[in-house]
C-alpha cells in the first residue's frame, strides 16, 4: 500500500458516495468488509449492511457537499486520513473526521473505522484537580 493508492481510494469513495445506488460499493470494499461509524459503535459487516448505512444517511447523488482529504499515515495495509466534509450551500453541517482504513491485497478496503467530530461537540468536563 502506498499514498497514491490511498489517495485514489479516497477519491473513489467520494465518487461512489455521489453515485446513485450502492452497486459500486463492491469496487471499494471487500464483500466481508467491516464499517464502523464511531470508535465505540458496533461495526456493520458485509456489503449489504454497508449499503444499508449509505442509503439511510445519504440525501442522494445530488447532495451538495465538499470533502477535503489529508492523508496522515500509510503503514503496510493500514492508512489514516483526516477528512473535512461540509454539507449544503450554505453549509448546514460539517465534520472533521479521522478515517482508519485497512486494505486487502486486491486494494479494496476490508476494515473502515471513522472518528467523527463536529462543531459544538465538547469533550468531557476537565477535572478541577480536587
Amino acid at each position: 500500500m502506498n499514498r497514491k493508492h490511498v489517495e485514489d481510494w479516497l477519491a473513489a469513495y467520494e465518487q461512489v458516495w455521489r453515485t446513485p445506488g450502492t452497486d459500486a460499493l463492491v469496487t471499494i470494499f471487500t464483500a466481508d468488509a467491516s464499517y464502523q461509524q464511531g470508535p465505540y459503535w458496533t461495526p456493520v459487516v458485509g456489503l449489504p449492511a454497508i449499503a444499508g448505512i449509505w442509503e439511510k444517511q445519504r440525501k442522494g447523488p445530488d447532495e451538495v457537499f465538499q470533502m477535503t482529504t489529508d492523508i496522515i499515515a500509510v503503514d503496510g495495509d493500514t492508512a489514516v486520513s483526516r477528512q473535512e466534509v461540509r454539507y449544503g450551500d450554505p453549509v448546514e453541517q460539517e465534520y472533521r473526521d479521522l478515517w482508519v482504513m485497512r486494505f486487502a491485497d486486491d486494494g479494496r478496503c476490508r476494515s473502515f473505522e471513522e472518528w467523527p467530530f463536529w462543531p459544538g461537540q465538547q469533550p468531557a468536563e476537565p477535572s478541577d484537580g480536587s
